[in-house]
């Protein structure tokens, strides 16, 4: 059984356009939150799922995971369904939903 992490990440915010890559003492917002899912004893795999290649850019640029999704989806939860169902995950696999504006979030909470 995985426990995988999928983080939806919007450039396009209508409040902060870009908040995902904002700097936050040296790095983006988008890496921070993926290394905190990434420090968690549950978590064995962490994406970033988003519509914008800004973004797929940036994850690669620190060597983490990104899913390109459909521009469609109207919540952060659509991108992270869409997101799971391109992984290929299996029934008994879980799903954690990290929201990418949580750059002090504490792994043990997840």
């Amino acid at each position: 059984m995985k426990v995988v992490a999928i983080i939806p990440s919007r450039f396009r915010s209508t409040r902060f356009e870009g908040k995902p890559l904002a700097r936050i003492g040296g790095k983006s917002m988008v890496q921070r939150v993926y290394e905190k899912a990434k420090q968690s004893e549950k978590i064995t795999d962490v994406f970033v799922a988003t519509d914008d290649q800004r973004i797929v850019d940036a994850v690669l640029d620190f060597d983490g995971h990104a899913l390109m999704t459909s521009s469609e989806n109207k919540s952060g939860t659509d991108r992270v369904a869409e997101a799971a169902e391109k992984i290929g995950l299996v029934a008994d696999d879980i799903v954690v939903n990290i929201q990418g504006d949580q750059p002090l979030l504490d792994p043990r909470s997840i």
